[in-house]
């Protein structure tokens, strides 16, 4: 089975920073690309920010500028480091990995179980 375990969530004041691990373990025999969503109360997940297995990047244009995706191959680890914290960054944050495991035909999404991020004003 696979498992992607994240880490680094919390609570911090407006203007602050938080980075998010999030590590894939099980039977994967190749992790294509890499990203992290965000759901706040009320609100539909949404993508904050993606990676390929070669590096190219996207995000949500309300993170530009202030948030970074990066990934460590060898690791099985996705990184998101979160900068100039605002109140609206506020929600569940989810990781995500497009992958194929040694035990099941194709490629597939898994997700992790999410991480609390609350920023106060």
């Amino acid at each position: 089975q696979v498992q992607l375990v994240e880490s680094g969530g919390g609570l911090v004041q407006a203007g602050g920073s938080l980075r998010l691990s999030c590590s894939a373990s099980g039977s994967i025999y190749s992790i294509h690309d890499m990203g992290w969503y965000r759901q706040a109360p009320g609100k539909q997940r949404e993508l904050v920010a993606g990676i390929t297995s070669g590096g190219s990047t996207n995000y949500a244009d309300s993170v530009k500028d202030r948030f970074t995706i990066s990934r460590d191959n060898a690791k099985k680890t996705v990184y998101l480091q979160m900068n100039s914290l605002k109140p609206e960054d506020t929600a569940v944050y989810y990781c995500n990995a497009r992958l194929s495991t040694y035990y099941r035909p194709g490629s597939h999404d898994y997700w992790g179980q999410g991480t609390q991020v609350a920023v106060s004003s």
